[in-house]
């Protein structure tokens, strides 16, 4: 198992930084990492995302809506077609600071036998850079109002 964390500190309220990362209609305007994302923030909710790691290309995968605690935690687990090959499970929390601030913690859990290929591949890497990035813009639109 590998696992990716990032986290940021946003100067917005936990309900808007929730409004902006649940608004997978307008994903793919602001977030340079998550170019789009199909489906709702409920558990149970089948998802399609594309997304394009920086300077790498765009890949599309599924996955499922395992958490969905408004203004807190989303998570969505995305698998292979065979469980255990290369399973992913990313998450989203948004952790209440002093006043209308929050820090937002992004990472993903990634399980299975492909995992050390990815690391080798540099995939890691890209996917770590591109949860980077996705923070920063998630930081603006939330701060923007």
């Amino acid at each position: 198992m590998k696992e990716l964390h990032t986290e940021i500190e946003i100067d917005a309220s936990a309900e808007r930084v929730w409004e902006a990362l649940t608004d997978f209609s307008s994903m793919g305007e602001w977030n340079p990492f998550i170019r789009s994302l199909e489906g709702a923030a409920k558990v149970g909710e089948r998802l399609k995302a594309r997304v394009t790691p920086p300077g790498g290309r765009s890949m599309t995968f599924k996955a499922t809506v395992i958490k969905a605690d408004a203004g807190k935690e989303l998570r969505w687990l995305g698998r292979t077609l065979i469980p255990g090959v290369l399973d992913g499970e990313e998450y989203f929390l948004i952790e209440a600071l002093d006043g209308d601030k929050i820090r937002f913690v992004h990472g993903e859990l990634l399980m299975g036998i492909l995992v050390p290929i990815l690391g080798l591949l540099g995939l890691l890497k890209s996917t770590q850079a591109g949860f980077e990035e996705m923070n920063q813009a998630l930081k603006q639109r939330a701060e923007s109002g």
